[in-house]
Protein backbone atom coordinates (compact mmCIF):
# COMPACT_ATOMS: atom_id res chain seq x y z
CA UNK A 1 0.00 0.00 0.00
CA UNK A 2 1.48 3.45 -1.17
CA UNK A 3 -0.77 5.57 1.85
CA UNK A 4 1.46 8.67 3.22
CA UNK A 5 -0.48 9.00 6.72
CA UNK A 6 -2.00 7.17 9.27
CA UNK A 7 -3.55 8.75 12.25
CA UNK A 8 -5.34 7.23 14.92
CA UNK A 9 -9.50 7.82 15.31
CA UNK A 10 -11.00 7.45 18.82
CA UNK A 11 -14.80 7.36 19.43
CA UNK A 12 -17.16 5.77 21.79
CA UNK A 13 -19.28 3.41 21.46
CA UNK A 14 -22.22 2.27 23.42
CA UNK A 15 -23.06 -1.03 24.56
CA UNK A 16 -26.02 -2.53 26.63
CA UNK A 17 -24.63 -3.13 30.22
CA UNK A 18 -26.23 -5.46 32.65
CA UNK A 19 -29.22 -3.89 34.45
CA UNK A 20 -30.43 -1.82 31.40
CA UNK A 21 -27.17 0.93 31.87
CA UNK A 22 -25.21 1.94 28.84
CA UNK A 23 -21.56 1.25 28.90
CA UNK A 24 -18.88 3.27 27.01
CA UNK A 25 -15.69 1.59 25.53
CA UNK A 26 -13.28 3.70 23.90
CA UNK A 27 -12.71 2.39 20.29
CA UNK A 28 -9.46 3.21 17.97
CA UNK A 29 -9.09 2.76 14.28
CA UNK A 30 -6.51 3.16 12.15
CA UNK A 31 -7.42 6.60 9.51
CA UNK A 32 -5.18 5.98 6.39
CA UNK A 33 -4.54 9.03 4.17
CA UNK A 34 -4.32 8.18 0.21
CA UNK A 35 -2.52 11.11 -2.06
CA UNK A 36 -4.37 12.46 -5.06
CA UNK A 37 -2.45 12.34 -8.67
CA UNK A 38 0.23 14.84 -8.22
CA UNK A 39 -0.98 18.35 -10.43
CA UNK A 40 -5.09 17.27 -10.04
CA UNK A 41 -7.46 19.41 -8.38
CA UNK A 42 -9.96 16.63 -7.92
CA UNK A 43 -14.27 17.35 -7.81
CA UNK A 44 -15.60 15.50 -5.30
CA UNK A 45 -18.85 14.43 -6.50
CA UNK A 46 -21.82 13.65 -4.33
CA UNK A 47 -22.26 9.80 -5.71
CA UNK A 48 -20.46 7.60 -7.40
CA UNK A 49 -20.61 8.70 -11.38
CA UNK A 50 -19.93 11.51 -13.55
CA UNK A 51 -23.34 12.33 -13.58
CA UNK A 52 -23.37 13.24 -9.71
CA UNK A 53 -23.21 17.19 -9.14
CA UNK A 54 -19.98 18.24 -7.67
CA UNK A 55 -20.04 19.38 -4.23
CA UNK A 56 -16.43 20.53 -3.53
CA UNK A 57 -13.01 20.28 -5.48
CA UNK A 58 -9.69 19.32 -3.70
CA UNK A 59 -6.78 21.34 -4.39
CA UNK A 60 -3.71 19.91 -5.62
CA UNK A 61 -1.47 17.98 -3.40
CA UNK A 62 -4.61 16.74 -1.05
CA UNK A 63 -4.75 13.39 1.10
CA UNK A 64 -7.85 11.73 1.57
CA UNK A 65 -9.41 8.80 3.61
CA UNK A 66 -10.83 6.19 2.05
CA UNK A 67 -13.98 4.84 4.25
CA UNK A 68 -15.71 2.48 1.71
CA UNK A 69 -15.44 1.77 -1.97
CA UNK A 70 -18.90 1.18 -4.42
CA UNK A 71 -18.76 0.54 -8.11
CA UNK A 72 -19.99 3.48 -10.06
CA UNK A 73 -19.26 4.89 -13.82
CA UNK A 74 -16.08 4.17 -15.39
CA UNK A 75 -13.28 6.77 -15.63
CA UNK A 76 -9.85 7.42 -16.65
CA UNK A 77 -7.17 9.20 -14.81
CA UNK A 78 -3.56 9.02 -13.75
CA UNK A 79 -3.96 5.73 -12.64
CA UNK A 80 -5.88 3.33 -15.23
CA UNK A 81 -9.16 3.25 -16.12
CA UNK A 82 -12.09 2.20 -13.36
CA UNK A 83 -15.63 2.17 -11.87
CA UNK A 84 -14.46 1.97 -8.19
CA UNK A 85 -15.13 5.48 -6.26
CA UNK A 86 -13.63 6.16 -2.85
CA UNK A 87 -15.98 7.50 -0.60
CA UNK A 88 -14.34 10.15 1.44
CA UNK A 89 -16.89 11.72 3.74
CA UNK A 90 -20.61 11.57 4.02
CA UNK A 91 -22.13 12.35 0.55
CA UNK A 92 -18.54 12.75 -1.49
CA UNK A 93 -17.09 10.52 -3.98
CA UNK A 94 -14.03 10.63 -5.97
CA UNK A 95 -12.53 8.47 -9.24
CA UNK A 96 -9.95 5.53 -7.42
CA UNK A 97 -8.28 6.45 -11.40
CA UNK A 98 -7.17 10.03 -9.60
CA UNK A 99 -6.76 8.31 -5.89
CA UNK A 100 -2.50 6.53 -5.39
CA UNK A 101 -3.62 3.41 -3.24
CA UNK A 102 -1.24 0.92 -5.11
CA UNK A 103 -3.77 -0.87 -5.87
CA UNK A 104 -6.14 -1.80 -9.20
CA UNK A 105 -8.95 -3.09 -7.08
CA UNK A 106 -10.86 -2.50 -3.95
CA UNK A 107 -8.89 -1.86 -0.53
CA UNK A 108 -11.49 -1.01 1.55
CA UNK A 109 -15.21 -2.36 2.60
CA UNK A 110 -17.83 -1.60 -0.33
CA UNK A 111 -20.11 0.86 0.77
CA UNK A 112 -23.35 -0.39 2.07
Amino acid sequence: MSADRVEEVTGVRETGAAGGGVEARAVTAALTYYPVAPGVRLNVRSGPATSYPIVKVLPEGTKVPIFCQTPGTSVTGPYGTTNIWDNIADGQFVSDAYVRTGSDGYIAPRCA
